[in-house]
């Protein structure tokens, strides 16, 4: 693809729209993920790799992050998620990994309740 136009950036990140035209440097830590993302999305990337997203965020940007990543997955783009919020991971996702010491210990489908619920029940959370 072409990449993500800026109006369609605007779209998916109201938030950065009402910021255009400040420093990233002056943008809050879920606005420079935001921006992060974004930037990304404008060099219409075959894979997006998002790793802890959410780290340190106010609830209300984790909610709009999680909204934004599911919205992208909904468009197809094919999305490597690597979240400790298990519970809020599993929900947008197809597959998921567990990967302790740099191996991974579990797998599954995301979309199949005893699958996740397994994955659950390992980590117990």
């Amino acid at each position: 693809g072409d990449g993500w136009s800026l109006e369609a950036v605007v779209g998916l990140f109201p938030r950065l729209g009402e910021r255009f035209g400040q420093y990233a440097n002056t943008l809050s830590g879920g606005e420079q993920q935001m921006l992060a993302i974004a930037r990304v999305l404008a060099g219409a990337p075959r894979l997006l790799l998002i790793d802890e997203p959410t780290e340190g965020l106010a609830p209300i940007i984790v909610d709009e992050l999680f909204a934004l990543i599911a919205a992208l997955a909904r468009e197809g783009t094919p999305i490597v998620l690597v979240e400790q919020n298990v519970h809020r991971a599993i929900q947008l996702t197809t597959r998921h990994y567990l990967i302790e010491r740099g191996q991974v210990t579990f797998e599954g489908d995301s979309r199949v309740p005893s699958e996740r619920d397994a994955l659950l029940a390992r980590i117990s959370v």
